[in-house]
C-alpha cells in the first residue's frame, strides 16, 4: 500500500466550541459572545421570548374534572359473548385460550386486559375465568355455564377467586 494512492479526505471534522484556545475556535467566549442567556446553556424547547405574556403550555385548554393530571386510562379489550361460541362445550375461557384461538392478540391482551360483554347469544356451557359484565354473567349462567369471580388488578394482572357456595 502506497501513501500516494490513498483517497483524499474531503470532509473535515466540526470545530468543538468552548474547549480552549487550542481547539481552533476562540478561547474565552468561543464564539458565543459575552454574557446573556444563549452563552450559558441551550434555550428551552418551549421558550418563546420574554415579550409573549403567556407560554404555549399556559394557552392550551385544560382537561376538565377529576383525574385530569393522571395519564390516559387503559381500557380493557372488549370481547362479546357471540365470539365465545367458537369454544367447545365445557371448555374454560381464560386469557391464554383467547390468545390461542386468536380472538385477541397476545401483546394487547397482556397490556390492557380483557373483559367479556353481553352482546350476542351464547349456546355452549363454558366456564369463564375473566372479568364479565352483569348482562354477560346472566347469559352465561342461563346457557348452563359458570363464571368464576375475577378481581381485576393494576396493569391487568388477573386473579381468579372461586366462591364456595
Amino acid at each position: 500500500m502506497n501513501l500516494e494512492k490513498l483517497p483524499k479526505q474531503v470532509a473535515r471534522s466540526k470545530k468543538r466550541l468552548g474547549r480552549g484556545i487550542g481547539s481552533g475556535k476562540g478561547g474565552h467566549t468561543s464564539s458565543r459572545g459575552q454574557k446573556g442567556q444563549k452563552t450559558r446553556n441551550r434555550m428551552g424547547l418551549f421558550f418563546e421570548g420574554t415579550k409573549i405574556k403567556k407560554s404555549l403550555l399556559k394557552r392550551l385548554p385544560l382537561l376538565p374534572g377529576k383525574g385530569k393530571f393522571k395519564p390516559g386510562k387503559r381500557k380493557s379489550i372488549v370481547v362479546n359473548l357471540k365470539y365465545l361460541n367458537l369454544f367447545s362445550d365445557g371448555s374454560v375461557v381464560d386469557l391464554e385460550n383467547l390468545i390461542k384461538n386468536q380472538i385477541v392478540s397476545a401483546r394487547e391482551a397482556k397490556k390492557f386486559g380483557v373483559k367479556i360483554l353481553g352482546d350476542g347469544d351464547l349456546t355452549k356451557k363454558l366456564t369463564v375465568n375473566l372479568p364479565v359484565s352483569q348482562g354477560a354473567r346472566e347469559k352465561i349462567e342461563k346457557a348452563g355455564g359458570k363464571v368464576l369471580e375475577v378481581e381485576k388488578r393494576k396493569r391487568s394482572k388477573v386473579k381468579a377467586k372461586i366462591n364456595p357456595k
